[in-house]
Protein backbone atom coordinates (compact mmCIF):
# COMPACT_ATOMS: atom_id res chain seq x y z
CA UNK A 1 0.00 0.00 0.00
CA UNK A 2 1.39 3.40 -0.96
CA UNK A 3 1.61 6.36 1.38
CA UNK A 4 -1.23 8.09 -0.50
CA UNK A 5 -3.47 5.04 -0.15
CA UNK A 6 -2.65 4.73 3.56
CA UNK A 7 -3.60 8.36 4.09
CA UNK A 8 -6.82 8.00 2.09
CA UNK A 9 -8.05 5.02 4.16
CA UNK A 10 -8.43 6.96 7.43
CA UNK A 11 -10.14 9.76 5.50
CA UNK A 12 -12.69 7.33 4.06
CA UNK A 13 -13.29 5.81 7.47
CA UNK A 14 -13.95 9.24 8.96
CA UNK A 15 -16.42 10.03 6.16
CA UNK A 16 -18.13 6.68 6.73
CA UNK A 17 -18.38 7.41 10.46
CA UNK A 18 -20.16 10.70 9.74
CA UNK A 19 -22.33 9.72 6.75
CA UNK A 20 -22.76 6.01 7.52
CA UNK A 21 -22.09 3.00 5.32
CA UNK A 22 -24.27 4.42 2.54
CA UNK A 23 -23.51 8.16 2.28
CA UNK A 24 -25.83 8.61 -0.71
CA UNK A 25 -28.82 7.88 1.51
CA UNK A 26 -27.66 10.44 4.05
CA UNK A 27 -27.18 13.02 1.30
CA UNK A 28 -30.65 12.39 -0.10
CA UNK A 29 -32.19 12.65 3.38
CA UNK A 30 -30.30 15.85 4.24
CA UNK A 31 -32.87 18.29 2.74
CA UNK A 32 -35.68 16.76 4.78
CA UNK A 33 -33.48 16.75 7.89
CA UNK A 34 -32.83 20.46 7.38
CA UNK A 35 -36.57 21.02 6.93
CA UNK A 36 -37.32 19.16 10.18
CA UNK A 37 -34.67 21.18 12.02
CA UNK A 38 -36.03 24.51 10.79
CA UNK A 39 -39.76 23.83 11.01
CA UNK A 40 -39.95 21.58 14.09
CA UNK A 41 -36.74 21.31 16.09
CA UNK A 42 -35.91 25.02 16.33
CA UNK A 43 -39.47 26.15 17.23
CA UNK A 44 -39.73 23.42 19.87
CA UNK A 45 -36.35 24.35 21.34
CA UNK A 46 -37.38 28.00 21.41
CA UNK A 47 -40.66 27.05 23.11
CA UNK A 48 -38.72 25.22 25.83
CA UNK A 49 -36.51 28.28 26.34
CA UNK A 50 -39.56 30.53 26.39
CA UNK A 51 -41.30 28.41 29.02
CA UNK A 52 -38.46 29.10 31.50
CA UNK A 53 -38.41 32.86 30.93
CA UNK A 54 -40.70 35.82 31.42
CA UNK A 55 -41.48 36.20 27.73
CA UNK A 56 -43.94 38.61 26.14
CA UNK A 57 -44.50 40.08 22.72
CA UNK A 58 -42.81 43.41 22.03
CA UNK A 59 -42.80 45.85 19.16
CA UNK A 60 -40.67 44.85 16.16
CA UNK A 61 -37.06 45.88 16.71
CA UNK A 62 -37.53 46.56 20.42
CA UNK A 63 -34.88 45.11 22.73
CA UNK A 64 -36.38 43.89 26.00
CA UNK A 65 -35.17 41.63 28.78
CA UNK A 66 -36.69 38.20 29.28
CA UNK A 67 -35.48 37.18 32.74
CA UNK A 68 -35.16 33.54 33.74
CA UNK A 69 -38.02 32.58 36.08
CA UNK A 70 -37.42 28.83 36.42
CA UNK A 71 -40.54 26.71 36.86
CA UNK A 72 -42.94 29.59 37.53
CA UNK A 73 -44.75 29.14 34.20
CA UNK A 74 -45.15 25.41 34.84
CA UNK A 75 -46.50 26.08 38.33
CA UNK A 76 -49.00 28.54 36.88
CA UNK A 77 -50.06 26.02 34.23
CA UNK A 78 -50.50 23.14 36.67
CA UNK A 79 -52.55 25.25 39.08
CA UNK A 80 -54.76 26.82 36.40
CA UNK A 81 -58.29 25.29 36.48
CA UNK A 82 -58.87 25.96 32.77
CA UNK A 83 -55.68 24.16 31.76
CA UNK A 84 -56.43 21.18 34.00
CA UNK A 85 -59.91 21.00 32.50
CA UNK A 86 -58.47 21.11 28.97
CA UNK A 87 -56.10 18.22 29.69
CA UNK A 88 -58.99 16.27 31.21
CA UNK A 89 -61.06 16.96 28.09
CA UNK A 90 -58.33 15.64 25.81
CA UNK A 91 -58.06 12.47 27.90
CA UNK A 92 -61.80 11.89 27.37
CA UNK A 93 -61.33 12.58 23.68
CA UNK A 94 -58.46 10.09 23.33
CA UNK A 95 -60.30 7.39 25.30
CA UNK A 96 -63.15 7.60 22.78
CA UNK A 97 -61.30 8.44 19.57
CA UNK A 98 -58.24 6.18 19.57
CA UNK A 99 -59.86 2.77 20.26
CA UNK A 100 -62.83 3.62 18.02
CA UNK A 101 -60.53 4.72 15.19
CA UNK A 102 -58.39 1.57 15.37
CA UNK A 103 -61.38 -0.79 15.62
CA UNK A 104 -63.46 0.79 12.84
CA UNK A 105 -60.49 1.30 10.52
CA UNK A 106 -59.44 -2.36 10.83
CA UNK A 107 -62.99 -3.70 10.43
CA UNK A 108 -63.70 -1.53 7.38
CA UNK A 109 -60.31 -2.30 5.84
CA UNK A 110 -60.99 -6.03 6.14
CA UNK A 111 -64.39 -5.55 4.54
CA UNK A 112 -63.02 -3.42 1.72
CA UNK A 113 -60.24 -5.92 1.13
CA UNK A 114 -62.85 -8.61 0.45
CA UNK A 115 -65.10 -6.48 -1.76
CA UNK A 116 -64.99 -7.45 -5.42
CA UNK A 117 -67.26 -4.89 -7.09
CA UNK A 118 -66.92 -1.07 -6.73
CA UNK A 119 -63.79 -1.49 -4.60
CA UNK A 120 -62.11 1.69 -5.89
CA UNK A 121 -65.29 3.74 -5.43
CA UNK A 122 -65.74 2.59 -1.82
CA UNK A 123 -62.11 3.30 -0.93
CA UNK A 124 -62.34 6.81 -2.36
CA UNK A 125 -65.66 7.38 -0.59
CA UNK A 126 -64.13 6.60 2.79
CA UNK A 127 -61.12 8.80 2.03
CA UNK A 128 -63.06 11.90 0.88
CA UNK A 129 -63.85 13.23 4.39
CA UNK A 130 -60.16 13.09 5.33
CA UNK A 131 -59.07 15.29 2.42
CA UNK A 132 -62.02 17.67 2.81
CA UNK A 133 -61.36 20.82 4.82
CA UNK A 134 -62.81 20.72 8.34
CA UNK A 135 -64.48 24.09 7.76
CA UNK A 136 -66.47 22.55 4.90
CA UNK A 137 -67.77 19.52 6.81
CA UNK A 138 -68.33 21.22 10.18
CA UNK A 139 -71.48 22.81 8.77
CA UNK A 140 -72.92 19.35 8.15
CA UNK A 141 -72.34 18.30 11.75
CA UNK A 142 -73.78 21.55 13.05
CA UNK A 143 -76.87 20.80 11.00
CA UNK A 144 -77.03 17.27 12.40
CA UNK A 145 -76.39 18.02 16.09
CA UNK A 146 -77.81 21.47 16.79
CA UNK A 147 -80.97 21.89 18.84
CA UNK A 148 -83.29 21.62 15.85
CA UNK A 149 -81.04 19.32 13.85
CA UNK A 150 -81.71 16.05 12.12
CA UNK A 151 -80.48 13.86 15.00
CA UNK A 152 -82.79 15.51 17.53
CA UNK A 153 -85.68 15.31 15.07
CA UNK A 154 -85.16 11.55 14.76
CA UNK A 155 -84.75 11.02 18.51
CA UNK A 156 -87.73 13.17 19.39
CA UNK A 157 -88.35 13.08 23.18
CA UNK A 158 -85.14 11.05 23.65
CA UNK A 159 -82.99 13.96 22.46
CA UNK A 160 -80.70 15.37 25.17
CA UNK A 161 -81.48 18.68 26.80
CA UNK A 162 -79.43 20.84 26.47
CA UNK A 163 -78.51 19.67 22.99
CA UNK A 164 -75.33 17.86 21.98
CA UNK A 165 -72.84 20.63 21.33
CA UNK A 166 -74.03 22.85 24.16
CA UNK A 167 -74.15 20.00 26.66
CA UNK A 168 -71.12 19.88 28.97
CA UNK A 169 -71.18 16.08 29.14
CA UNK A 170 -71.76 15.41 25.43
CA UNK A 171 -69.81 18.11 23.60
CA UNK A 172 -66.43 16.37 23.70
CA UNK A 173 -67.80 12.89 22.83
CA UNK A 174 -69.54 14.39 19.78
CA UNK A 175 -66.28 16.05 18.73
CA UNK A 176 -64.48 12.71 19.18
CA UNK A 177 -67.03 11.02 16.91
CA UNK A 178 -66.62 13.78 14.33
CA UNK A 179 -62.83 13.45 14.27
CA UNK A 180 -63.10 9.65 14.08
CA UNK A 181 -65.40 9.89 11.07
CA UNK A 182 -63.28 12.52 9.34
CA UNK A 183 -59.91 10.78 9.73
CA UNK A 184 -61.08 7.20 9.28
CA UNK A 185 -60.22 7.04 5.58
CA UNK A 186 -56.53 7.67 6.20
CA UNK A 187 -56.25 4.89 8.78
CA UNK A 188 -58.23 2.51 6.55
CA UNK A 189 -55.55 2.98 3.90
CA UNK A 190 -52.84 2.08 6.42
CA UNK A 191 -54.63 -1.14 7.31
CA UNK A 192 -55.31 -1.95 3.65
CA UNK A 193 -51.60 -1.68 2.95
CA UNK A 194 -50.84 -3.96 5.89
CA UNK A 195 -53.43 -6.53 4.78
CA UNK A 196 -51.71 -6.91 1.41
CA UNK A 197 -48.73 -8.40 3.23
CA UNK A 198 -50.71 -11.09 5.07
CA UNK A 199 -50.06 -14.43 3.29
CA UNK A 200 -53.22 -16.05 1.92
CA UNK A 201 -51.83 -19.41 3.03
CA UNK A 202 -52.50 -18.47 6.65
CA UNK A 203 -56.22 -18.02 5.97
CA UNK A 204 -56.34 -21.22 3.92
CA UNK A 205 -54.66 -23.17 6.72
CA UNK A 206 -57.05 -21.71 9.27
CA UNK A 207 -60.03 -22.60 7.06
CA UNK A 208 -58.78 -26.17 6.66
CA UNK A 209 -58.55 -26.42 10.46
CA UNK A 210 -62.20 -25.38 10.68
CA UNK A 211 -61.74 -21.79 11.82
CA UNK A 212 -64.71 -19.50 11.26
CA UNK A 213 -64.42 -16.01 9.73
CA UNK A 214 -64.34 -14.47 13.19
CA UNK A 215 -61.67 -16.92 14.38
CA UNK A 216 -59.58 -16.18 11.28
CA UNK A 217 -59.90 -12.47 11.96
CA UNK A 218 -58.92 -12.83 15.60
CA UNK A 219 -56.12 -15.37 15.16
CA UNK A 220 -54.65 -14.37 11.79
CA UNK A 221 -55.59 -10.83 10.81
CA UNK A 222 -55.18 -9.04 14.13
CA UNK A 223 -51.70 -10.44 14.93
CA UNK A 224 -50.53 -9.96 11.34
CA UNK A 225 -51.41 -6.24 11.27
CA UNK A 226 -50.14 -5.50 14.77
CA UNK A 227 -47.34 -3.17 13.50
CA UNK A 228 -49.95 -1.20 11.56
CA UNK A 229 -52.13 -1.07 14.67
CA UNK A 230 -49.23 0.40 16.64
CA UNK A 231 -48.78 3.04 13.94
CA UNK A 232 -52.51 3.83 13.86
CA UNK A 233 -52.70 4.19 17.64
CA UNK A 234 -49.63 6.43 17.80
CA UNK A 235 -50.76 8.65 14.93
CA UNK A 236 -54.30 8.91 16.31
CA UNK A 237 -52.89 9.84 19.72
CA UNK A 238 -50.64 12.54 18.28
CA UNK A 239 -53.32 14.07 16.06
CA UNK A 240 -55.89 13.85 18.85
CA UNK A 241 -53.62 15.56 21.36
CA UNK A 242 -53.22 18.43 18.87
CA UNK A 243 -56.98 18.91 18.60
CA UNK A 244 -57.82 22.53 17.76
CA UNK A 245 -59.97 23.11 14.67
CA UNK A 246 -62.95 20.99 15.67
CA UNK A 247 -63.70 22.49 19.11
CA UNK A 248 -62.88 25.96 17.78
CA UNK A 249 -65.50 25.62 15.04
CA UNK A 250 -68.10 23.25 16.50
CA UNK A 251 -68.46 24.76 19.97
CA UNK A 252 -67.38 28.35 19.40
CA UNK A 253 -63.99 28.07 21.06
CA UNK A 254 -64.24 25.33 23.68
CA UNK A 255 -67.72 25.80 25.09
CA UNK A 256 -69.88 25.22 26.94
CA UNK A 257 -67.92 26.45 29.97
CA UNK A 258 -64.67 25.01 28.64
CA UNK A 259 -66.09 21.47 28.39
CA UNK A 260 -64.67 20.99 24.89
CA UNK A 261 -61.50 23.08 25.20
CA UNK A 262 -58.27 21.32 24.26
CA UNK A 263 -54.73 22.19 25.43
CA UNK A 264 -53.83 23.50 21.97
CA UNK A 265 -56.94 25.69 21.96
CA UNK A 266 -56.01 27.05 25.39
CA UNK A 267 -52.48 27.68 24.09
CA UNK A 268 -53.95 29.77 21.28
CA UNK A 269 -56.25 31.69 23.62
CA UNK A 270 -53.64 32.38 26.29
CA UNK A 271 -50.65 32.82 24.00
CA UNK A 272 -52.07 34.89 21.16
CA UNK A 273 -55.36 36.32 22.32
CA UNK A 274 -54.25 37.16 25.87
CA UNK A 275 -50.56 37.81 25.19
CA UNK A 276 -49.03 35.14 27.45
CA UNK A 277 -46.71 33.19 25.13
CA UNK A 278 -44.53 31.92 27.98
CA UNK A 279 -47.58 30.38 29.67
CA UNK A 280 -48.67 28.85 26.36
CA UNK A 281 -45.17 27.47 25.75
CA UNK A 282 -45.25 25.68 29.10
CA UNK A 283 -48.57 24.06 28.11
CA UNK A 284 -47.00 22.94 24.83
CA UNK A 285 -43.98 21.38 26.50
CA UNK A 286 -46.16 19.47 28.96
CA UNK A 287 -48.38 18.32 26.09
CA UNK A 288 -45.40 16.99 24.15
CA UNK A 289 -44.13 15.11 27.21
CA UNK A 290 -47.57 13.63 27.81
CA UNK A 291 -47.96 12.51 24.18
CA UNK A 292 -44.51 10.89 24.20
CA UNK A 293 -45.33 8.97 27.38
CA UNK A 294 -48.73 7.80 26.10
CA UNK A 295 -47.29 6.82 22.70
CA UNK A 296 -44.48 4.86 24.36
CA UNK A 297 -46.92 3.00 26.61
CA UNK A 298 -49.25 2.25 23.70
CA UNK A 299 -46.43 0.89 21.59
CA UNK A 300 -45.11 -1.32 24.38
CA UNK A 301 -48.58 -2.69 25.06
CA UNK A 302 -49.40 -3.37 21.40
CA UNK A 303 -46.00 -4.75 20.39
CA UNK A 304 -45.18 -6.53 23.66
CA UNK A 305 -45.07 -9.92 21.86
Amino acid sequence: MTTAQAGAAPSRSRVAAVLGRHPVGMILAAPYAVYIAIVFAYPFGFAIWMSFHDYFFAAPGAIVDHPFIGLDNYKAVLTDPGVRQAFGNIVVFLIINVPLTAALALALAVGLNRVVHARAFLRVAFYVPYVTASVAVVGVWLFLFNSGGLVNSVLGPLAPDPSWLINERLAMPVIALFVTWKQLGFFILLYLAALQNVPRELYESAAVDGASRWQQFRSVTVPAVRPATALVVILATITGANLFTEPYLLTGGGGPNGASASPVLVMYQRGLQQGQPDFAAAIGVLLVIGVLIISFINRRLIERD
